[in-house]
């Protein structure tokens, strides 16, 4: 047997063995490498071409499904909420009682709810195994928390509060407002109970989740429809907190004259001002003081001012002499407001709540119960006005700031984009991803069972970034190839080489967020709707760059072919005159059909009489959103037609060969 070694210097045996260290360690990255390279070259490159082929089809899915998704959310599949506040843990009741009520009578009330609270607490132990109360802490002399309308305006012993701290919601699988609910339906008013609320801790927007201003002439009216509605919204379990800002807090001397003090020539407006110095003092001269100005009033000594004041009180006749105040009026006593609220001049008063808004669709329902049916009986029945003030406002408010920055964001994109790309067109196709984008946002709300809120909208806008980028490299990448070859080659050899740089910038973030899309506590419930546009609005637009933008490109290379052939067609003389006819007379055509739909609604709010005459159902189209879609539907029609009668009559025929 013969034996060999082999000595190698130092520094070659240390490369040989890095070489076969490195060999071992690369090899699950080669793996991976070699495989992705296998898919992109044997299979994306031709699910490629077979999108480039049916491009058209192509862009019709897409279209079908955002339209499906934006249905969706027009039929209430998936909600819409326009902020989902954190969960809080504590729970204040504040209650007033009538004026002339007794402290007993406070403490009573107090009872009363303190009962309510073990009652609930026990039943909610038995139904899930933990009582739900941490602490309650009582007070009388003044409410908690945000108090009632009013309040200030009554005596310490007429006001109470109670404060509950509930345990971590995380330990709970119900809400505080359920709590609230039960509370509100266990609690029983003892007599001379004048106001009693229950409201849940909320953070987020200013605003009550209900705000619900009425306008008219006379308070009383006005405190009669807050009665009534307030009557209709208690009937709601989801529903707390109901209260309005317009309390019976004081006390009111009404005068009525008398016949003997209508002979004698008094009136109403006269004894009234007159009682009015009596009471509060003239202002009998103004002068200047160092800059200031001051004044000198007369006033009746404090012990004239007594609660036999009317009864002593005499008044000057207008023929002369005096005669008592008892003789010339009656005096009737009843509770009355201390403030009362205006706004240009018109009576106000704000009626407000809280809605429990686990169930979004349960919200909206209630929402639009108020719109449709309660508020307007309330105002037809006590013929006043109305309007939804508080989230309702802010919701109103800030989709139209939201709209009104995202069309100039979008045209600030387009204008730089234009710019880099030196094109008006290319950057529609870069931008073209953008609406799309909804599909997977809406859908992911739907799956996960969430409602859309104005988190939702953040996310939209973090996505749209984010696949405008891709969508950026994407399209850059073929204008380069296309420099050397043609365009549908370029299209899929961009669309291959950008898949990784794709795949690698949309997987990172997507699994980045996974962890806070599944995240169970009730702390973060409100950022759901952010992560969940996200990550499903990312998957799903990694696949629309990937397929909407290069079908887009190589459609408008087809626009452009056949625009180009039709300026050619136009430009050639007489052989042009009976196309060029047919051309000038569509586009009239579609011109007169917009007049006659979208000119007539805009203009008299409806379909024109001879139109609606022929065509009955056109007498639903009174919005200028579905006159405008008939005017498309007729626009697109007629250019099929134009389009078909220049293929008959003006395609040159092939001659036969011989």
């Amino acid at each position: 047997m013969i034996e060999c070694f082999l000595i190698l210097p130092n520094h070659m045996s240390h490369a040989l063995t890095h070489t076969a260290k490195e060999h071992w360690y690369d090899l699950p990255s080669r793996i991976v490498n070699r495989g992705f390279r296998w898919f992109r070259d044997v299979i994306f490159r031709r699910f490629m071409g077979i999108v480039i082929f049916l491009r058209y089809p192509v862009m019709a899915c897409v279209i079908m499904l955002l339209a499906l998704q934006v249905s969706n959310i027009m039929t209430g599949k998936v909600q819409w909420r326009f902020f989902n506040a954190p969960e809080q843990g504590s729970v204040t009741g504040n209650f007033a009682m009538v004026n002339g009520a007794t402290r007993d009578d406070t403490i009573a009330m107090m009872k009363e709810m303190q009962r309510a609270v073990d009652v609930v607490g026990a039943r909610l132990k038995d139904e899930h195994g933990m009582n739900p109360v941490n602490y309650v802490v009582a007070q009388i002399g003044s409410n908690a928390g945000r108090g009632l309308a009013g309040a200030s305006e009554k005596e310490g012993d007429l006001l109470g509060a109670i404060t509950i701290e509930l345990i971590d919601p995380d330990l709970r699988p119900y809400t505080s407002f359920t709590f609230v609910s039960q509370l509100q339906e266990e609690v029983q008013q003892v007599p001379r109970t004048e106001t009693l609320t229950f409201r849940g801790g909320r953070a987020g927007p200013g605003g009550d989740a209900l705000d619900i201003q009425l306008m008219g002439v006379d308070a009383d009216v006005l405190k009669a429809a807050s009665n009534a509605l307030q009557e209709a919204l208690l009937q709601y379990p989801e529903v707390t907190s109901v209260e309005d800002n317009l309390s019976y807090d004081k006390d009111e001397l009404v005068l009525e004259l008398t016949p003997q003090g209508q002979a004698l020539g008094f009136t109403i407006d006269a004894l009234g001002q007159s009682l009015r110095q009596r009471l509060g003092g003239i202002e009998a001269a103004t002068f200047p003081v160092d800059g200031r100005s001051a004044s000198i009033s007369v006033q009746l000594p404090n012990e004239e001012l007594t609660a036999d004041f009317l009864d002593r009180t005499q008044m000057r006749k207008p023929q002369g002499g005096y005669v008592p105040l008892a003789d010339i009026v009656t005096v009737t006593s009843r509770t009355g407001f201390s403030t009362v609220l205006r706004e240009n001049g018109v009576r106000l008063i704000s009626v407000t709540g809280d809605i429990d808004e686990e169930s979004a669709e349960k919200a909206n329902k209630i929402n639009e119960a108020l719109e449709t049916s309660i508020l307007p009986e309330i105002a037809q029945n006590y013929q006043i006005d109305w309007r939804l003030s508080g989230l309702a406002e802010q919701e109103r408010s800030f989709l139209s700031d939201a709209t009104t920055g995202l069309v100039l964001c979008l045209l600030g994109i387009y204008l730089v984009l234009a710019w880099v790309f030196a094109s008006w067109t290319r950057p529609l196709v870069v931008m073209s991803v953008i609406p799309f984008g909804l599909i997977g946002a809406i859908y992911g709300h739907g799956a996960m069972g969430v409602a859309m809120s104005l988190f939702s909208v953040v996310g939209l806008l973090g996505m749209t970034g984010i696949i405008i980028n891709d969508s950026i490299v994407l399209v850059t990448t073929i204008d380069e190839y296309a420099e050397d070859r043609g365009l549908i080659p370029s299209i899929i050899d961009g669309a291959s080489d950008r898949l990784r740089p794709v795949l690698l910038t949309t997987l990172t973030t997507i699994l980045g967020l996974t962890p806070l899309l599944f995240e169970g506590s009730a702390q973060a419930e409100f950022l759901k709707p952010t992560v969940i546009t996200l990550v499903f609005g990312l998957g799903f637009g990694m696949v629309l760059v990937l397929l909407v933008v290069p079908s887009l490109i190589a459609i408008q290379r087809d626009i452009r072919t056949e625009f180009v052939a039709f300026r050619r067609m136009m430009a050639t003389g007489t052989r042009a005159r009976m196309p060029k006819t047919l051309v000038q007379f569509t586009a009239i055509a579609v011109l007169f059909w917009g007049l006659v739909t979208v000119g007539s609604v805009i203009a008299g709010g409806a379909m024109p009489d001879t139109l609606t005459a022929i065509i009955p159902q056109f007498t639903n189209i009174t919005s200028v959103p579905m006159a405008f879609a008939l005017f498309a539907a007729g626009s697109f029609v007629a250019t099929i037609v134009a389009w078909l009668v220049g293929e008959v009559l003006f395609r040159p025929k092939k001659k036969a060969r011989a």
